[in-house]
């Protein structure tokens, strides 16, 4: 206790002139703006008693994982906040699933990866099965922010794989709650956006471990914006898009279940591996792009060729894999990570800014059809022709229905469209110049494409996604539903009456 005493004082002198808390991309992309403190425990007891001493003094405090925050959303803006960093209370326990059995499950603490729990699993003959995100954020974070996978014919909400959340509330106690659909308490923790406190452990459901194979194609523009988006994404285990404007293309990726014996194969996928090398001609083609469309039409062009092949290594050899389809273990292929040697874009300084709103899939061709007018409308206007500075394109994922009060998949909502064959989530991450002004290609398109969408379509905005302008707007649009947000926010002065959990996103939603 003295060692983890002293270790949080020290913490606490170093940061307390208040400083930015930065998100995965590093300085200058702050989850929070000024911070106080950032703690690193090392146990459920030290959160319990960080939250606890919080909560006597009246101090701000909200709980990070890994970090998939893109903007300074994460805290409310009191240079007072603390942070509790839950990297380091990683253990796993309690697995069971019996030889034979369908599904088992798993006892997690706050701090766990995906990759962590997936490699653990594998170990043993065990997978989280499809309600899977990226490999390097935690399963909490990625409850507490309603993160997906996308499929439409399989749980893709990471919640919807939860048994039992243990959140550490607004008094420092630990209260366990249990999957329960008809119980407000279950529906709020589904998607608590880290305001009912800190989820410090987890009882997630597993399943025997299975091999699946990834398959992509190229599609005409054409195909996907007039054709059967809903037929071409539910009948896989997971499917999506990646769409390149510039050249009217998309590429169509879809993954499924196969034998153990189908392919001695053991692919393992990366969608962030770059060397230095790499990240350095990507950026100053980027960079070159900042005011001029034909450099970025010049990379587009470029990712989407880099994008063709498989972007899989052979796990045993770590050589590229070259040809479709590709084979492997569950999480091997679904999530992957990084190859041996390589960095992620962000560690090179390849960074970016993002939109992500969830749109009703019966409303699919619609969407992008407008997506498609606003690039369009662009050139005829303004002489601008817009791409994707993306190095996978701009990334159409789906969601299966989950129903929770904030989920970006719920249903039976008062916009009274329908949910309930899922929804098409439109995520659109764009390079962030480091040269110059550091504004994009064409700035103002961005926002005027996020009034556009949420204007004109019903949307949920994704909680870690979007700019403080986005989250106001599907505000003051009745974009959410008033009497989730009504219920929710009951669950809110319960587990957390003096507000110390608070956020922006929190405050923008009304909930305080």
């Amino acid at each position: 206790m003295a060692r983890f005493l002293f270790a949080n004082l020290v913490t606490f002198f170093q940061l307390s002139s208040s400083v930015p808390f930065n998100t995965f991309d590093g300085p200058g992309h702050p989850a929070c703006n000024d911070v106080a403190a950032v703690h690193d425990p090392k146990s459920v007891d030290e959160i319990v008693t960080i939250v606890r001493d919080a909560a006597q003094k009246g101090t701000p405090v909200r709980a990070s994982g890994k970090g998939h925050m893109w903007y300074d959303t994460m805290c409310s803006d009191n240079s007072s906040t603390i942070i509790i960093r839950t990297e380091n209370v990683n253990a796993i326990s309690n697995l069971s699933l019996p030889t034979g059995a369908a599904d088992g499950s798993v006892m997690i603490e706050a701090g766990v990866t995906f990759l962590q729990l997936a490699e653990y699993l594998h170990d043993k003959g065990a997978s989280v099965g499809y309600t899977l995100v990226n490999w390097n954020i935690t399963l909490a974070g990625s409850i507490a922010m309603g993160a997906h996978r996308s499929s439409l014919r399989n749980d893709s909400m990471v919640a919807a794989g939860a048994l039992e959340l243990h959140i550490i509330d607004g008094n420092g106690n630990i209260k366990v709650v249990i999957r329960d659909d008809n119980n407000d308490d279950w529906l709020a923790a589904s998607t608590s956006l880290g305001l009912l406190g800190v989820i410090a452990r987890i009882k997630f459901k597993i399943y025997p471990d299975f091999k699946v194979y990834a398959q992509q194609k190229v599609l005409a523009e054409n195909e996907v914006l007039d054709g059967d988006i809903y037929g071409l994404i539910a009948p896989y285990g997971t499917a999506n898009f990646w769409w390149w404007p510039y050249l009217k293309q998309f590429h169509h990726r879809y993954y499924d279940q196969v034998p153990t014996s189908e392919s001695t194969q053991e692919g393992f996928q990366s969608t962030f591996s770059v060397t230095e090398t790499e990240a350095d001609i990507a950026k100053g083609l980027l960079n070159s792009g900042q005011n001029s469309s034909f450099f970025n039409q010049l990379a587009e062009t470029t990712f989407f060729n880099l994008w063709s092949p498989p972007n899989f290594h052979e796990k045993t050899t770590d050589l590229p894999i070259l040809t479709w389809p590709v084979y492997g273990w569950n999480y091997d292929v679904l999530i992957g990570g990084l190859y041996p040697g390589y960095g992620t874009e962000w560690d090179f300084g390849l960074r970016g800014l993002t939109l992500e709103l969830a749109f009703p899939v019966t409303q699919a061709n619609e969407v992008l059809k407008r997506v498609r007018k606003a690039f369009d409308d662009e050139f005829w206007e303004n002489g601008k022709v817009m791409t994707s500075t993306y190095r996978s394109g701009i990334n159409i994922k789906f969601g299966k229905p989950y129903f929770d009060l904030l989920g970006q998949v719920t249903t039976n909502t008062a916009d009274g469209a329908d949910w309930s064959k899922g929804a098409l989530m439109f995520d659109f991450p764009t390079f962030q110049p480091t040269e110059g002004n550091k504004e994009r290609y064409n700035e103002p398109f961005y926002a005027k494409l996020a009034t556009v969408l949420i204007n004109e379509f019903p949307c949920r905005p994704h909680w870690t996604k979007n700019t403080r302008d986005v989250f106001k707007q599907a505000v003051e649009a009745e974009k959410l539903d008033p009497d989730h947000l009504k219920r929710f926010k009951a669950v809110r002065q319960k587990f957390d009456p003096n507000g110390i959990f608070k956020s922006v996103v929190g405050e923008i939603l009304g909930l305080y």
